[in-house]
C-alpha cells in the first residue's frame, strides 16, 4: 500500500501519491472513467486528492465531489485552489481579494459536497492585493472551519517567506508549496525549497513526469503519438513543447537502462525520483486510465541508490532546467499594489 508523509511542519499527513485532475475530469475523460480512476486511487491506498476550481471552470470539483460521495470523509484529504478566473469572468472573478477567496471557498466546498477542505491553496501570487489582506482572509477561512490548512502554488522562495511570516502573526501555519518539480524541471532546487524547509513548509509537486515525456513515449525525430498530452490542443501541447527537442528525448530514452536496473517503468521512476527529495512530501499524477493509477503507485516506498541518482545527473546534463526565475514564469505580474 502507498506511504503517507508529514505535509510541512503540521500533523496533517498525505499520501505521497495523490491523485489530480487537472486537465481531465470534466473535459477530457468521460465521468464514467473519471469515476474508474479515482477508484483505483481509493483501491491502493490513495487518501488524497487536489483539484481546483478553474479546473474546467469549476466542473472538475463537481466531478470529483460526485465520485468521493459515500466515501468516509474522516479518510480523505481533499485540496483545492483560489486564484484562476472562474464564472463569467467578472470583474472580481479572479486573484486573492477577501471578497474572491470568500466566495470561492463557498463554492468550492457546494461542488466538493464537503463541510470543508484539508488544505486551500493560493493557485498564484497576486499582485495586485495586499498580501495582508489575502491572508488575513486565510486566516478567516480557517478560523470558520472552512478549511483546515493553508498552502500556495508556485511562489517564490521571498514570497513563501512574506507569506509564512504573516500567517505566524494571525495565528495559522503556510504548510505547503505546489510547485512545478521533475527530473527535467528543477527550478526550485536552489530557493524555493531552502526558503520552504526554514518557515515549515513542504512541496507538493505537479508534473513530475514532466508532461508524459519522461514515460519514455516521445521518441527523438519520430511523429507524436496519437491522442497524447502532445497532441492535445486543449492546453496540453502548449505545456509539453519545452521538452519536445530531440536532444532531451534522446537523453531520456537513456535512462530506460537505469529503470530496468531498479525493476521500474519509465514513469515509475520519474515519480521515485521527486519522491526522493526530503521537502517533497507528495507527487500528484493524473490519470485517464484505472491502470495508469495502478502502475504509479508502484513508486511508493521506492528508494533510488545514490549512484543511480548521480547517473540519472550525468545522463540529463545540461537538458535540465535550474534557473530559479523560471518559478515566476506563470505567475500573471498585474499592478504592483500601491502603484
Amino acid at each position: 500500500m502507498i506511504k503517507h508523509r508529514y505535509l510541512g511542519n503540521s500533523g496533517l499527513k498525505v499520501s505521497e501519491l495523490t491523485y489530480g485532475n487537472w486537465l481531465t475530469h470534466g473535459s477530457q475523460v468521460e465521468n464514467d472513467q473519471a469515476a474508474a480512476c479515482v477508484k483505483a486511487a481509493l483501491d491502493v491506498g490513495i487518501t488524497s486528492f487536489d483539484t481546483a476550481d478553474v479546473y474546467a471552470n469549476t466542473a472538475a470539483e463537481t466531478v470529483l465531489g460526485d465520485i468521493l460521495v459515500g466515501e468516509r470523509r474522516e479518510s480523505l484529504e481533499i485540496f483545492t485552489k483560489v486564484y484562476w478566473p472562474t464564472g463569467p469572468g467578472g470583474a472580481n472573478d479572479e486573484g486573492l481579494s477577501r471578497k474572491h477567496i470568500m466566495e470561492s471557498i463557498n463554492g468550492s466546498l457546494k461542488r466538493l459536497q464537503t463541510d470543508y477542505v484539508d488544505l486551500y491553496q493560493a493557485h498564484r501570487f497576486d499582485y495586485e492585493t495586499p498580501l495582508e489582506e489575502t491572508m488575513q482572509a486565510f486566516a478567516d477561512v480557517v478560523r470558520q472551519g472552512k478549511a483546515h490548512y493553508i498552502g500556495v502554488s508556485e511562489w517564490s522562495a521571498d514570497q513563501i517567506r512574506q507569506g509564512a511570516a504573516l500567517a505566524k502573526d494571525l495565528g495559522f501555519q503556510l504548510i505547503s508549496n505546489q510547485p512545478q518539480y521533475s527530473m527535467l524541471w528543477r527550478v526550485i532546487e536552489d530557493e524555493v525549497m531552502p526558503a520552504s524547509e526554514e518557515v515549515g513548509v513542504s512541496q507538493i509537486v505537479w508534473s513530475p513526469v514532466a508532461q508524459g515525456v519522461l514515460t519514455g513515449k516521445y521518441a527523438p525525430g519520430a511523429p507524436l503519438p496519437e491522442g497524447s498530452r502532445a497532441t492535445d490542443e486543449k492546453g496540453g501541447a502548449n505545456m509539453i513543447k519545452r521538452f519536445l527537442n530531440d536532444d532531451v528525448l534522446e537523453r531520456v530514452q537513456r535512462l530506460k537502462p537505469i529503470a530496468d536496473e531498479l525493476d521500474l517503468s519509465m514513469a515509475q521512476l520519474a515519480l521515485a525520483w521527486v519522491l526522493h527529495h526530503d521537502n517533497v512530501s507528495a507527487a500528484i499524477i493524473g490519470a485517464s486510465r484505472p491502470e495508469q493509477v495502478r502502475e504509479n503507485v508502484q513508486a511508493s516506498g521506492v528508494v533510488i541508490p545514490q549512484p543511480l541518482l548521480e547517473r540519472i545527473d550525468e545522463v540529463l546534463g545540461g537538458v535540465v532546467e535550474r534557473d530559479p526565475a523560471k518559478t515566476l514564469e506563470t505567475n500573471p505580474q498585474g499592478r504592483i499594489y500601491g502603484s
